[in-house]
Parts: C-alpha cells; sequence; structure tokens
C-alpha cells in the first residue's frame, strides 16, 4: 500500500506541475474552448434586465422602406438629431461614419453643372450645424491593416500615461477613417467605433483605448460615458504585465493587460429600448423614451452589414455592444480578469487535484466517481459565481483538464491495485471461504482483512478416525484421494455455507476457523452447528462410502475460541493467510480428546461460554492438555435444541456423581455413574467409574479434579 501511495503522490505531483504549465505557456492553445465554456455560462444565466437610459435609435428595414436606401440625405440626418435634441436626449452617439460628402447635395448638382447664385441647400453644412448644436458625439473607425494619412479627429479630453513601459501593450492603428473636416470640426467630440472580433469571430471584449500616431483615443462608448460624468482626464495605468487600469476621476475601469474590457453582456438581440429612425424622423416619439437618456444610432437592416455576434446571441447590431459596454460602465459591473489572475488559476487546478488524487481516491469507486463529479460541478458553479457576482473571470479548461486526467490516472493507479488486490484475495481465499465471503472481500479490497491482526476467532479441528487404517484398506493412491475428496468435499460444503475459513487440508484432517477474514456475528455458534450438521451427516455420507469403498467412517471434532494473530503468514517469497497462537494448539488437542472420551465432538470452556443458541451440552471433564499449564473444562455438545425429560435426569445424575468425585468422594461417586452406566450405557461413565476405583487404591493426599494429559 506504501507503493500506491508513492504513486498517487507522483501523480498529483504530475498532474499538477503539467497543467498549471501548461496554463502558464500555451494558453492560446485553449482560449478559444475556454471562450466557449465562458459563452455556455452567459446561456446558464439568461437575459438581464438592461438600463432604461439607453436608447437605440434603429435605421431599420421599416425606415429603409420610408426613407430610401442608405446613406440618406445629411439633413435627414440633421432632423433625427433634431427631433431628438428637441425632446431633450441627453447624449446622442452615431454609429455611424461620414467619411465622404453627400453626393444627393442639391450644391454639389448645381456646381456640377455650373450653376450659380441659386442659394441651394448643402446637406453636409446642415448636418454640421446640427452637430454643433446638439449634443451629438461622432463615430469614426481605425483601420490596423492599412496606413493612411488621414488625421485623427480632436478630442477634449486629456489622456495621461502612467507608469508607461517600454513595451506597448496598447493595440496600434495604422490609418483611421474619418468624418469630414465640416462634419468633425463641429463635434463637440468622437468616438471610435471599431468591434474587434477574436479569432472565433465573437465579440466579447473590446479595446477602450487606442494608440494612432502616439495619440490615445477613446471608444465611442467611454467617450460618451466620460463626457455624461464630465470627466476631463482619462488616466492609464500601466504595470509591467501591461495596462492596469483606465481611470475616470476616481472610478477604475477594469480592463486587461491590452486595455480591453469584457463585456458582460446584458442578453440577445433587442435587449434594449429601440424606436426607428422613421418615427424620429416624423417625430412619432413620447419625449420621456429620449429624456435624459443616452441616444445611440445605428443600423439593425441586414443589407447594411452591421451585425455582430455574442455569447448571448449570433446576430446581434453593432450598436448594441456599444449599449451593453455604456450599461456595464453606469452600472461598474463589467467583467474583469484579476492581477492575480495566474495564481488563482494555478490554486485552483492544484486543488482540485490534490482533492481527487489524494484524498478521494481513498474512497470506493462508487463514492470516488461521484465526489469528483461533484467537484466537477462545484468548479463550475464557483466559477460561475466568480463571473457573475464578482465579474471576474476565472480560466475553465485547465481546471476541467485537471480534473479529468486526475480522474483517468487515480482510476488507472486505483484499477492496477484493486486488481492486484483481488488477485491476492482470490489466491489465498478462493479455495478457503464461501463465494458470498469471497464476494465481500472483493467489494472492500482497501479493507484491513489481509493486515497482520489479532483477532477473537473459533476454530475447528476435525480427524477421521482410524485413516491408517482404511488407507491400508484401500492400498491404492488414486482410492484413497477419490475417498479423501469425496469425505473432504462434503465437510467444507457445510463449513462454507456456515461462513467459515478453510485454513488447510493436514492429510485427512480439516483445520477451519470463524470470524476471519470478514467478522462474523455468533461466530462460535456458526462453528459448533457446522459441527453438528456434519456429525448428523455421517449416516448419509456411510451410505455412499459403504457402497463405493466398503467401509464405514467416523470422525472427531475439536472446537475452541479464542485470540489469534491472524494474516499473512510465511516467507517473502511463499507465504498464506492463516491464524496461529494457542488457541489454535489448543482446538488441534482438543479433537484429540475425542479419542480418549470416544465421543464425535469437543469443546472448550471458551467456546461453551461465547454460544448465544440453545444446546445439550454435558460437561467431560477439567484437564490439561500437553503443551498447557492452565486446566480447562471440556464439553461434550450432544444437539442443538431444548433438552429431553430423559436427557435432563441423567445430566442431572451425572452433575451430582462428578461433583462427587471433584470432592473426592470416590467411593459414592463410583456408585452414581455405576448407575449411571446401567441405565444410560455410556463410555464416560465408564471411565469415571475406573478412576474412581484406581484413586480409592492410590488414595491421593491432594486431589483437584484435573487430569493431566501427557500426549496430544
Amino acid at each position: 500500500m506504501k507503493y500506491k501511495a508513492y504513486l498517487l503522490i507522483s501523480l498529483f505531483f504530475i498532474i499538477s506541475i503539467s497543467i498549471s504549465s501548461a496554463y502558464l505557456f500555451i494558453p492560446n492553445k485553449f482560449q478559444s474552448l475556454d471562450n466557449r465554456i465562458r459563452d455556455f455560462y452567459f446561456l446558464i444565466r439568461g437575459p438581464q434586465k438592461t438600463d432604461s437610459n439607453i436608447v437605440i435609435i434603429d435605421i431599420d428595414e421599416k425606415s429603409i422602406k420610408a426613407l430610401g436606401q442608405w446613406p440618406w440625405e445629411r439633413n435627414k440626418i440633421a432632423k433625427i438629431l433634431q427631433n431628438l435634441t428637441f425632446k431633450n436626449a441627453g447624449i446622442i452617439g452615431l454609429d455611424i461614419v461620414f467619411a465622404e460628402q453627400d453626393k444627393t447635395s442639391p450644391v454639389l448638382f448645381a456646381k456640377q453643372y455650373n450653376l450659380k447664385n441659386l442659394h441651394l441647400p448643402n446637406y453636409d453644412k446642415i448636418l454640421a450645424k446640427t452637430i454643433a448644436t446638439t449634443p451629438t458625439i461622432l463615430g469614426y473607425q481605425f483601420d490596423f491593416q492599412y496606413m493612411n494619412d488621414n488625421k485623427p479627429p480632436y478630442i477634449p479630453a486629456i489622456f495621461i500615461e502612467k507608469n508607461r513601459q517600454q513595451q506597448e501593450f496598447l493595440p496600434i492603428a495604422k490609418g483611421v477613417l474619418s468624418n469630414l473636416a465640416i462634419l468633425q470640426n463641429a463635434a463637440y467630440s468622437s468616438g471610435y467605433i471599431n468591434n474587434i472580433p477574436d479569432e472565433a469571430g465573437m465579440i466579447r471584449s473590446v479595446p477602450l483605448i487606442i494608440k494612432y500616431e502616439n495619440q490615445l483615443f477613446s471608444s465611442l462608448a467611454l467617450e460618451m460615458y466620460r463626457i455624461a460624468i464630465n470627466a476631463k482626464k482619462v488616466i492609464v495605468k500601466y504595470s509591467q504585465a501591461g495596462v492596469e487600469t483606465v481611470r475616470l476621476h476616481k472610478e477604475n475601469i477594469p480592463v486587461d493587460r491590452f486595455a480591453k474590457l469584457y463585456i458582460n453582456f446584458r442578453g440577445p438581440f433587442k435587449s434594449y429600448k429601440y424606436l426607428s429612425a422613421i418615427d424620429i424622423f416624423e417625430n412619432k416619439f413620447d419625449q420621456k423614451e429620449v429624456e435624459g437618456k443616452f441616444i445611440l444610432i445605428g443600423t439593425s437592416a441586414y443589407g447594411l452589414m452591421d451585425l455582430r455576434a455574442t455569447p448571448m446571441d449570433n446576430v446581434i447590431a453593432g450598436v448594441e455592444v456599444h449599449a451593453n459596454i455604456i450599461d456595464n460602465l453606469l452600472h461598474h459591473d463589467m467583467l474583469h480578469r484579476p492581477a492575480y489572475e495566474e495564481i488563482l488559476n494555478i490554486t485552483i487546478i492544484v486543488f482540485i487535484t490534490f482533492l481527487i488524487v489524494l484524498i478521494y481516491s481513498q474512497f470506493r469507486f462508487l463514492y470516488f466517481i461521484s465526489l469528483s463529479l461533484l467537484t466537477l460541478y462545484g468548479l463550475f458553479s464557483f466559477i460561475y459565481y466568480m463571473l457573475f457576482t464578482q465579474y471576474t473571470i476565472l480560466n475553465s479548461i485547465f481546471p476541467i483538464l485537471s480534473i479529468i486526467f486526475s480522474l483517468i490516472g487515480t482510476l488507472a493507479i486505483k484499477y492496477f491495485f484493486e486488481y492486484r488486490q483481488k488477485e491476492i484475495i482470490k489466491n489465498s481465499f478462493s479455495k478457503k471461504v464461501s463465494k458470498q465471503v469471497m464476494e465481500d472481500l472483493l467489494k472492500h479490497p482497501n479493507s484491513n482483512a489481509l493486515s497482520a491482526q489479532e483477532l477473537e476467532v473459533t476454530i475447528y479441528f476435525s480427524d477421521i478416525r482410524n485413516f491408517t487404517t482404511i488407507s491400508e484398506r484401500l492400498h491404492s493412491p488414486k482410492k484413497i484421494t477419490k475417498f479423501l475428496n469425496y469425505y473432504m468435499t462434503n465437510m467444507v460444503k457445510i463449513i462454507e455455507k456456515n461462513a467459515g475459513t478453510i485454513d488447510k487440508f493436514i492429510g485427512d484432517a480439516v483445520m477451519a476457523y470463524w470470524n476471519a477474514p470478514l467478522n462474523v456475528q455468533n461466530h462460535a455458534d456458526k462453528a459448533l452447528l457446522t459441527a453438528l450438521e456434519q456429525i448428523n451427516l455421517r449416516d448419509k455420507l456411510n451410505k455412499s462410502i459403504k457402497k463405493e469403498f466398503g467401509f464405514d467412517v467416523d470422525y472427531g471434532i475439536g472446537i475452541n475460541t479464542g485470540i489469534v494473530v491472524v494474516g499473512e503468514i510465511g516467507s517473502q517469497g511463499r507465504s498464506d493467510y492463516t491464524i496461529i497462537g494457542d488457541s489454535v494448539n489448543l482446538a488441534s488437542r482438543l479433537e484429540g480428546l475425542c479419542k480418549a472420551y470416544k465421543v464425535r465432538l469437543v469443546i472448550s470452556e471458551f467456546t461453551k461460554n461465547q454460544l448465544t443458541l440453545e444446546y445439550v451440552i454435558q460437561l467431560l471433564d477439567i484437564v490439561k492438555v500437553k503443551g498447557k499449564s492452565e486446566p480447562i473444562k471440556i464439553y461434550e455438545v450432544i444437539k442443538q435444541g431444548g433438552i429431553s425429560k430423559e436427557q435432563k435426569q441423567e445430566l442431572n445424575k451425572y452433575i451430582n456423581a462428578h461433583e462427587l468425585y471433584m470432592k473426592g468422594d470416590f467411593q459414592n461417586a463410583f456408585k452414581l455413574f455405576q448407575i449411571l452406566q446401567k441405565k444410560y450405557p455410556k463410555y464416560l461413565y465408564q471411565l469415571y467409574m475406573e478412576r474412581c476405583l484406581h484413586l480409592q487404591e492410590i488414595k491421593p493426599k491432594t486431589f483437584d479434579g484435573v487430569f493431566a494429559f501427557t500426549t496430544k
């Protein structure tokens, strides 16, 4: 078992170090799978309540049908902005870029045909004037593939970088797609609208800050939030690992090292209040729907291709991503990866491996599997709790891998050792115990049944009478073997039926015991009932033996109960599960005393004291067997069950006679034994008659009634 413990400890270290190293050095290989597991948590959680102060003005199919195909004339956009402003919209963000002139503007037509002094409207100027007089924040896009000479928009915020590192962590753009200068110059501020999907094409996080031409710029959502809370500065704080936080006023916004905010998505498509652009254009909306609120203008029309995939929905409008970010910023419940992420995840990996490999492995198979599955459920619950209560992102895939590999490794070790243990049990007990006992041992291979220990057992010895004569009569070794096999098979069947363990066959003798390797209730009764059943089988057995071999067979049985040492005993290369001790020797001597008293069954006083059933029992003698200094009482068990009236009379007379014998009144004792012998002829009474006569002749000075045997 020590070897098994060493293997389990080694397995713990191997899995802990391997999974932790994989987590630290090759996380990108598994990031996509980890993200998918996290998406599953969002689906389990389901939709959440959204902030009613965030409203989306949707350039939807209905609006396009009414106002014409996109892009619309800029005066229509201006009218939408004006109508929103007239009804006191709080702040308006455009998820739209106006990079080119409005080609539908009448002034451009006049210029094209060289028409002068017509005072035709310029839609770009109209929109610019509207932007300048409304709380509108423009959107623009950065280009990460191609460089250009476009100038970025002016941002009124002051960006401060603290503890800036030599290594760059912020996303760096190569170019920018800005709004027309006339529009950009009219705007109070702008924010980029890039929603950058991950390698799986899913929007899970967005960069709050992007660097371009060595300047910092904020996203549309962050810029709208900054203006709403009147924060003048945006402080980007670095650590050696990258960006640590983005701060507005005293509010720290948790981001990852690349200044990406992990979005706590509220729900699927259209979780927020949507108003159709045509209704705003036609002024068919209630002021309460927009008053003092964050207004985002974007599109959900399929033809305009501004559709995104998120953990909550495969298709939502890109503008709704900005809505989720603003919602997170307002409630400060965005997700984040903690600074101690690596330490926490490795601690979880090591703890789980420790539980499964070193703790759960001590339990039985079903408990082991159940506890491991419970740990998996606990892991999911803990990560779910951290994600949506503490808003902390923890790694899922590597702790799950630690559970899987710990399960596989531990099961392999358990299987190897339990298989080995079962083989040991089979080898040790396959011919010793009943099938039921064997099955019980195999169900509990980790019990201490095989360990050397002191136990109280009931020991049984049986021996065939006059076996030397029988062997000479049979003469042929084949016949002797056939006879012994037949006899032993019948004896063993009864022993096994009564939950006994066969220890060994010693020529024609059988040694067995009860209460090892497994506990046996009332083991003294079990052993005694076995012996009585074997004695009762004698007549039936002899019919077959006499028919087959031509003679009758008789046997004696000795039973003793006591403390023995039980376990695997032998040499290093060859051992056997057996019992040793004085109690074993005494049981063997009792079997030999069957000859001296010409009875078939002798038990010790220690066995008699443990009996719980009713028997007819007669005291035989108080003796000292060879090798023992202390005298013991020995008994013959006549039958199991109640005593008859005649048997009771006989036993009472015998008790009286034996009491006189023990007192040294040999003359009167002789008379009573003589009466017993005449009425109930029995060798025991004849034996005591001879003893009384002998003792009357020698007249011993002291007499304790103990008869000492000098032979086995």
